[in-house]
């Protein structure tokens, strides 16, 4: 026994640490785990019994940038006082890194605890064994750095030839030579590069991932460097890693990705991060390729105009709101994207930027609405397409005709894979002992499920192709002319995608700056063109409430008038029954007259404001003047009296003090005034109804 060890030690327990770096060395370097487990053997020769073994950071670093649980678990161990010993292997086992190393020997003097290795016990109190262990800490951290940096020079003499293959990008594998090669999986060559196509069709990579999943196709992914794959639904972070990578365009990438170290609350984290091209190692024409490079380099630049961020000059990806100019605006004053806002039932659109009071406090830059702004550009751009709109009807007749789509043709290399591993699982169930039952039970379900797994490609398939178009006859010149020629009425269909009218936008302006003359009372739009061009353009701003749309003049001046006589439901009704509707072809409502009245200024109608004012209807006129309504009409007919009638069919409205006027009474005879012949004698002007008896 050692002479640092006393019964001091003996009576707490000891731990043994076992760690290896890699999971690789954890699977494949069996001898070096055994010796770390041998270590429990020498502390019990050494005086222990309650010993503890910890080997929760099996597979990580020690060199400081990987979090070790087990470390920490036996460092708050010995500050507890509970240790007498801690034991490894070698003390690089327990630290690579100075930080750790020192804090766990700090620890261990102030607590008395030993250290334990394959050779010798130390003394953390002791001047010449604390020497010994910095120093040995010291080495531990240099010989790590060394091997790193090591590995590391030679990887780069690799990967500057093109010969270092860390891992293999999913289409491709290696061959017996180490090269690249493409996978000859027919079904995953058509699927990357059915990727690529509708990608840049649809202009986003995660409207391609949407696509693929709409059509439910699977995407190919790598289980080792020779090409096996196996099939999963798509995801967005597939397609990204896909449309991102440039040996897709047959070069050889190494650097792209970068660890860095940072600190974050007091504990260094190791983070991967994207690293510029400059730093590549970048080898084209390397292997074979699925894209060319130029293709790859409009990807590149695709994924960077969708990308979302106020400082940057792309407008971004294309989404599903109305607001058609998001992402091309930048605020003259301040320099950043405007924000947009959706308000009321019908989702105005309105365009407003407020960084600089949001950020600072400072006043709001401008604020507008799209209706206007829109429209002026939208006809800028067609004006533009205007001439290309023929060549373009031509190249959508084209496109029309081709019966197959990608989609179809992957559905179609997904059953032929069907059928092949149903063949296979027929073989194999085939080939079994019919009386092992075993296996031939478990064979006979799989060859079932492979049978089954055909049926539905099957199904997706004949329905996949019912969707095609039909083969026609490509339109004539004048056709085509007259399409060409309904461009803006297709641009304003409802049926029209608004993300293609963004993508359209997207390729024709670059960017477009906004600014509000207030003394104008303006909004000044600068369109930047691609390729240099630049147009101006002056638009009224409309007041507060003016981009609504408006009541017709005749509705309100009906409302006017009926809110004389009538409560708002009742003339909602009258507004109905004359089939009349809201400026949005809306049935009306007594709130929707309601807010026209409030809009127009026009009061509600009161029982006691009718009565003070004087207005009557025809009935009650009628009663006033004791006369019948037919009576009081026709005298309103014959221009006796005045009315007024706001709708056809609606209410007659009177007013009581012309109809009390005594020049106007003198001419309104009541229906018992009328002269009268004698009994029997018949009235001059009586017609006489002479029925001849024969």
């Amino acid at each position: 026994m050692s002479e640092q060890i006393t019964e001091r030690h003996l009576h707490r327990r000891a731990i043994v640490y076992v760690r290896q770096s890699t999971p690789h060395q954890v699977q494949h370097h069996d001898e070096s785990r055994r010796l770390q487990y041998a270590m429990r053997e020498r502390v019990i020769a050494l005086g222990w019994r309650d010993i503890e073994v910890i080997d929760d950071d099996q597979g990580r670093s020690a060199g400081g940038s990987v979090d070790r649980a087990g470390f920490h678990r036996l460092v708050a161990a010995v500050s507890l006082g509970e240790v007498g010993a801690v034991a490894a292997r070698e003390v690089s086992r327990f630290a690579r890194n100075s930080r750790d190393w020192q804090r766990l020997v700090e620890v261990c003097r102030l607590v008395d605890t030993l250290l334990i290795d394959q050779e010798t016990v130390y003394d953390a109190r002791r001047s010449d064994d604390r020497l010994l262990l910095g120093l040995k800490g010291t080495l531990n951290e240099y010989e790590l750095d060394l091997l790193r940096l090591r590995a590391l020079e030679a990887r780069r003499a690799q990967a500057r030839r093109g010969e270092y293959l860390a891992s293999v990008a999913v289409g491709y594998r290696k061959s017996e030579a180490g090269r690249l090669e493409m996978t000859p999986d027919l079904r995953v060559q058509q699927v990357l590069r059915t990727v690529f196509a509708t990608a840049l069709a649809l202009g986003s990579g995660r409207r391609c991932m949407l696509w693929l999943r709409d059509h439910g196709l699977e995407v190919p992914s790598n289980t080792d460097a020779h090409g096996t794959v196996r099939w999963r639904a798509a995801s967005y972070i597939w397609v990204l890693n896909v449309l991102r990578n440039p040996i897709y365009a047959g070069a050889y990438a190494y650097g792209r990705m970068a660890a860095e170290t940072a600190i974050e609350a007091g504990v260094p984290c190791r983070r991967i991060r994207r690293q510029p091209r400059e730093r590549w190692v970048l080898l084209r024409d390397h292997h074979a390729a699925y894209i060319d490079w130029e293709t790859f380099e409009h990807v590149q630049a695709m994924l960077m105009r969708n990308a979302q961020n106020q400082w940057t000059t792309a407008p971004g990806a294309a989404k599903r709101g109305a607001a058609l100019l998001a992402g091309l605006l930048r605020c003259r004053r301040c320099g950043r994207k405007p924000s947009v806002a959706y308000s009321g039932r019908q989702r105005a659109v309105r365009y407003q930027c407020r960084s600089v009071w949001t950020e600072f406090g400072d006043p709001r830059c401008l604020s507008f609405s799209a209706r206007d702004v829109e429209a002026r550009v939208v006809d800028a751009v067609l004006e533009i397409v205007r001439p290309g709109a023929l060549e373009a009807a031509r190249a959508a007749a084209a496109a029309a005709g081709v019966a197959a789509t990608p989609a179809v043709d992957a559905v179609r290399l997904q059953l032929e894979g069907a059928r092949y591993a149903a063949e296979r699982a027929f073989r194999q169930y085939d080939a079994a002992d019919p009386e092992n039952r075993l296996v031939a039970a478990e064979l006979e379900r799989r060859w079932n499920a492979a049978l089954g797994e055909v049926r539905e490609v099957e199904g997706r398939l004949a329905a996949a192709e019912r969707t095609l178009p039909a083969a026609a006859e490509p339109p004539s010149a004048a056709e085509l002319l007259a399409l060409a020629t309904e461009l803006p009425t297709v641009w304003h269909a409802p049926t029209t995608d608004v993300r293609l009218k963004k993508r359209l936008l997207r390729t024709l302006i670059e960017e477009i700056l906004v600014d509000i003359d207030e003394a104008a009372s303006q909004i000044v739009v600068l369109i930047h063109w691609q390729g240099g061009m630049h147009s101006e353009l002056l638009i009224p701003k409309r007041r507060s409430g003016a981009h609504r749309v408006q009541t017709p003049a005749d509705v309100v001046v009906a409302v006017r008038g009926l809110a004389l006589v009538c409560a708002d439901g009742q003339i909602a009704k009258w507004l109905n029954g004359a089939g009349l509707r809201t400026a949005r072809g809306l049935p009306w409502s007594r709130d929707l007259v309601a807010s026209v009245r409030h809009q127009h200024g026009i009061a509600v109608f009161h029982k006691e404001r009718r009565n003070a004012e004087g207005w009557l209807t025809l009935s009650a006129a009628a009663r006033l003047v004791g006369l019948a309504d037919l009576t009081v009409k026709r005298a309103v007919a014959r221009g006796i009296v005045s009315a007024q009638r706001p709708l056809p069919g609606g209410p007659w409205i009177l007013q009581r003090d012309e109809l009390l006027r005594p020049e106007i009474r003198a001419r309104l005879k009541p229906s018992g005034a009328r002269p009268t012949a004698e009994a029997g004698a018949p009235s001059e002007d009586q017609l006489i109804l002479d029925i001849s008896p024969t």
